[in-house]
């Protein structure tokens, strides 16, 4: 059964929990996704050739990447929820 016919359900009504569930699940593939990629960037920006110990200068990268990171993080998820709130006060003004 794929993903669309397991939400509907026997009656054709969604069930929300398995949706959120579903949704959740989504965001956090996505999530996790995104640190692979930027553990790849940063990895293949502040690394010339491993070695036993980091310099001081792919030290200082790693930590300003892994900052930067975090800040376009916060950002995301800021966005993400002042849509999430601004859902529902749409969906009911249409249906005014």
């Amino acid at each position: 059964m794929d993903a669309p016919a397991a939400v509907a359900g026997a009656s054709g009504a969604v069930d929300p929990q398995l949706q959120h569930f579903i949704e959740v699940e989504t965001q956090k593939q996505r999530f996790q996704q995104l640190v692979h990629q930027m553990t790849e960037l940063c990895w293949e920006k502040c690394m010339d050739k491993p070695g036993p110990k980091l310099d001081s200068r792919a030290e200082t990268c790693f930590v300003n990447c892994v900052e930067r990171f975090i800040d376009t993080s916060q950002f995301i998820l800021n966005r993400l929820e002042q849509t999430q709130k601004s859902k529902p006060a749409f969906s009911e003004s249409l249906s005014d």
